[in-house]
C-alpha cells in the first residue's frame, strides 16, 4: 500500500506524503524519543527525518519496506542528534547467545491488566541503555525482524542478537525490580 502512494508522490502528487506521515508519525517519534528521551527533540527528529525521507525519496530502492528505511533515516537522525550533543555512544561486542523468553512471559502469563503491563515495562524499558531501548522497541514494539533492524542501525546481526539478549535480560532484571511480588506470578 506505501508503494502506491509513493508512486502518486514521485508523479508530483505531493498531498500523497501526507497518508504516510500519518500512517508513521507515532513509530518515527516513539523511536526518536528512545534514543534521546527527550520529547522536543524527539518531534525535531521526527519531523527532520519526514523531510529528509521526502527529499530522498527517488532514491528509496523498495529492496527493503518504507517503514524499515525511513526508520533507518529516523534512527540516524537521532544518532547525529545524539553526537551533537557529546553523548558517548558505547561499543558493541560479538558473542553468540541463546534465546530467552521474557517479554513473552510478561506479554503472554501476566495477571496484570494490560495496561499496567505497558507502564511497567515502558518504565523498565526507560532505565535501558538507549540502544538496547531501541533494539527491544524495534523487534518486539514494532515487531521489525533482525534483518530490518541491521538496515536501521547498520549493527552486524550477531551484535544485535548479542544486544537483544544483553537487554531482555536488563528489562528482565529491571521489571524484577519494578514488580518484585507479581513477577512471581509471570513464570
Amino acid at each position: 500500500m506505501d508503494e502506491q502512494y509513493i508512486d502518486e508522490i514521485l508523479k508530483g502528487n505531493t498531498e500523497a506524503y501526507s497518508f504516510l506521515v500519518e500512517k508513521y508519525k507515532k513509530y518515527t517519534y516513539s523511536l526518536a524519543y528512545r534514543i534521546v528521551r527527550n520529547n522536543e527533540d524527539a518531534e525535531e527528529i521526527a519531523q527532520d527525518a519526514f523531510i529528509k525521507a521526502y527529499k530522498s525519496l527517488k532514491q528509496f530502492n523498495r529492496k527493503s519496506k518504507f517503514s524499515t528505511w525511513l526508520y533507518k533515516i529516523v534512527y540516524n537522525t537521532a544518532i547525529s542528534k545524539l553526537r551533537k550533543k557529546k553523548i558517548e555512544i558505547s561499543d558493541i561486542y560479538s558473542e553468540t547467545i541463546e534465546n530467552t523468553n521474557t517479554i513473552d512471559n510478561i506479554n503472554g502469563n501476566s495477571n496484570l491488566e494490560t495496561s499496567e503491563k505497558k507502564k511497567f515495562i515502558e518504565k523498565a524499558l526507560n532505565n535501558l541503555p538507549y540502544d538496547e531501548n531501541i533494539l527491544i522497541t524495534l523487534y518486539y514494539l514494532n515487531e521489525k525482524s533482525i534483518d530490518e533492524i541491521k538496515q536501521i542501525t547498520n549493527y552486524s546481526i550477531p551484535n544485535i542478537k548479542v544486544k537483544l539478549h544483553r537487554a531482555r535480560k536488563k528489562l528482565y532484571a529491571e521489571l524484577k525490580l519494578l514488580l518484585k511480588d507479581e513477577l512471581i506470578s509471570l513464570h
